[in-house]
């Protein structure tokens, strides 16, 4: 059951990230500066980061099955759409359309996670639906690239939405919310109730938004995953295609050192955390990894290749790091998971809705006025400003990261401590 559901949060992924091989496709097909580039790619974003915390609260009350088998179709609907969009305003909505159904699957799979694992191993089990969410985005590197150009972009987009569809009916089959008897559930597991009054889902999200940390963990989310995924999904094909002169299927491979990044550090912080009980530990280093490493591209700007590759392996790896926050939340907020993982996440994404735009608006100041394969050249001196807007807020994400190690070193010596929910040191 859990594959399933992995299986369409691997679309998601796939999808989201596709932008970045088809910047040019795109760019040509609509007539984009980088600006609107920027917000096309945003446009699923945005409705995603907007539909966590109301997707968290549906899960709560309607259970996993039924809100990822309607996402996805609703998703298989819109990326169809996208493949038929010709004009900038049509593809606009249907990407659109697409983050609204997606919105849901992730939260949805955490709350299946919360209902069938015990909580020593939801760290884990998060780290490998992450992992799946990696191989989405392997694939739409390397594979995509090499797929489009041999099928055409259109086609391989209404090929990825025939398999949402596919995967939303198998979902509606054969995934069940929470083991069938208490006998059947692990030990601590999340009590999978068979729903939530709208009362209580309501006071579950009041708790949730009232508390310090989910605002902290968020803030570190909305950083790391938005920079993160502008640069991977976005602007890192364009930066090596235009800065190395390299032909889209290169850049595309060194893109896909990220996503091998994402697939690997996700499973193997959730088993580093739930082995050694850590959890902000993990997220505050994770957090300085990801300074360092894209620091390396700031100074340097055109450092060799295979350096690019390392540092979009290393800034996509510690994700899996940073996703410990997941885990804190749903541990801070058990009964209210849903809820808790809505919200985090949901800022996760909004940053990965606003950063596109920004950094588009940043490299339209440096355009050198060439086209290179139907989009915008931008100059090196760009790019460095862009990476240093990564690295800013990758700083400013350690220093939330660090707060929130802090207080929870506190809250573990308080007299209170055994009764406080689950933190770490």
């Amino acid at each position: 059951m859990w594959a399933t559901l992995a299986f369409g949060f691997l679309f998601v992924n796939f999808f989201r990230n596709s932008t970045g091989v088809l910047a040019g496709d795109l760019a040509a097909v609509f007539d984009a500066n980088a600006a609107e580039l920027g917000l096309l790619h945003s446009s699923f974003f945005y409705v995603y980061a907007a539909g966590q915390l109301p997707s968290g609260l549906l899960v709560d009350r309607y259970g996993p099955r039924r809100v990822v088998s309607v996402g996805l179709g609703g998703m298989a609907v819109g990326v169809g759409a996208f493949a038929a969009a010709d004009t900038l305003v049509a593809a606009f909505a249907a990407r659109f359309l697409a983050g609204l159904g997606g919105a849901a699957i992730y939260v949805a799979v955490l709350r299946f996670c919360a209902n069938w694992y015990a909580p020593e191993e939801f760290a884990t089990v998060t780290g490998f639906t992450i992992a799946a969410a990696g191989v989405g985005g392997v694939l739409a590197t390397t594979p995509l690239a090499i797929a489009a150009g041999a099928a055409g972009w259109r086609a391989v987009l209404y090929g990825s939405a025939a398999g949402m569809g596919v995967s939303a009916l198998s979902v509606g089959l054969f995934v069940r919310d929470r083991p069938a008897t208490v006998a059947d559930r692990p030990a601590a597991a999340d009590s999978g109730t068979e729903t939530d009054s709208l009362r209580e889902v309501l006071a579950g999200a009041r708790r949730v938004l009232g508390d310090l940390d989910t605002w902290l963990m968020g803030l570190v989310l909305f950083l790391v995953f938005g920079l993160n995924f502008t640069v991977v999904g976005l602007w890192g094909v364009p930066y090596i295609v235009h800065v190395y002169e390299v032909p889209v299927s290169t850049a595309a491979t060194a893109v896909l050192a990220a996503n091998v990044g994402f697939a690997l550090g996700s499973p193997a912080f959730g088993a580093l955390s739930d082995y050694t009980g850590r959890r902000t530990g993990v997220i505050l280093g994770s957090c300085a990894v990801f300074v360092l490493a894209y620091g390396v591209v700031f100074l340097a700007v055109t450092p060799p290749l295979a350096v690019v590759a390392a540092v979009l392996f290393l800034g996509m790896g510690i994700t899996g790091g940073v996703s410990i926050a997941y885990t804190v939340v749903k541990e801070r907020h058990a009964e209210d998971s849903g809820a808790a993982t809505g919200t985090v996440n949901g800022m996760a994404y909004f940053g990965a809705a606003v950063f596109p735009a920004v950094l588009g608006g940043v490299l339209d100041a440096y355009w050198t006025g060439r086209i290179v394969d139907g989009a915008r050249a931008y100059t090196p001196q760009g790019y460095r400003v862009a990476f240093g807007i990564v690295v800013a807020g990758g700083l400013v994400a350690t220093a939330c990261a660090l707060a929130l190690h802090v207080q929870s070193r506190r809250r573990d010596r308080s007299p209170d401590a055994a009764e406080a929910a689950p933190a770490d040191s």
